[in-house]
């Protein structure tokens, strides 16, 4: 790793336990840099601003999570298993994130009102993940044919966007929000087995 590199993560790793403690708006970017021992006009040769510094503590985390999907989607189990094992691993890991570190929730309402773009590249990436298990589930003959998997995988997150940050959008505990998701789940992949057409739009 470049001294860059290191410098990068020694920033972060201090953004992350000012914010963990603080909150988000809370933090400033002075006191960062005060937690490295470098000064303020220092740091931002490498985060031009604290909302850069929260997207790539924001990125961190999806690396982690995008690795398990990739294993989950090419495992040999199947797809509706598969499928499940995706948003359940999801949701117990977010909400026990945002269990340990209240605070980080407010990291990612922030990041959802100004950088919806990145909360988007977050979505497709996703979806690149459950399309390989949805391509697989009709090749296996568990699901019937799809027309447009990433409109598919599309609309399935859109059923599921509740359990993305849970706490954001409930106060249910965990147990009830795993069979919640469960539920929504069995719907979704009764509607994949007997397969379901494209509705035109509802015009207004």
């Amino acid at each position: 790793m470049s001294d860059k590199s290191k410098t990068r993560e020694q920033i972060l790793d201090a953004a992350m336990n000012r914010i963990k403690h603080y909150g988000y708006g809370k933090t400033t970017m002075s006191e960062i840099a005060s937690d490295c021992d470098m000064s303020a006009g220092n740091i931002y040769r490498f985060f031009a601003s604290k909302l850069d510094i929260a997207e790539a503590m924001a990125r961190q985390f999806n690396a982690e999570l995008y690795q398990s999907y990739s294993e989950i989607a090419r495992s040999d189990a199947p797809p509706a298993q598969r499928l499940r094992k995706v948003f359940h691993y999801s949701l117990d890991q977010t909400f026990d994130a945002i269990e340990r570190e209240a605070k980080i929730l407010e990291v990612a309402e922030v990041l959802g009102e100004e950088r919806p773009l990145f909360m988007n590249e977050g979505l497709a990436q996703e979806r690149i993940y459950l399309c390989t298990i949805l391509e697989d589930g009709v090749a296996r003959g568990d699901f019937a044919p799809i027309k447009d998997c990433n409109y598919t995988a599309e609309m399935i997150q859109s059923a599921l966007m509740k359990y993305r940050f849970p706490q954001l959008f409930s106060r249910l505990t965990l147990p009830k929000l795993r069979r919640e998701l469960n539920g929504v789940l069995d719907i979704i992949i009764a509607g994949l087995a007997k397969g379901i057409e494209k509705t035109p739009e509802i015009e207004h």
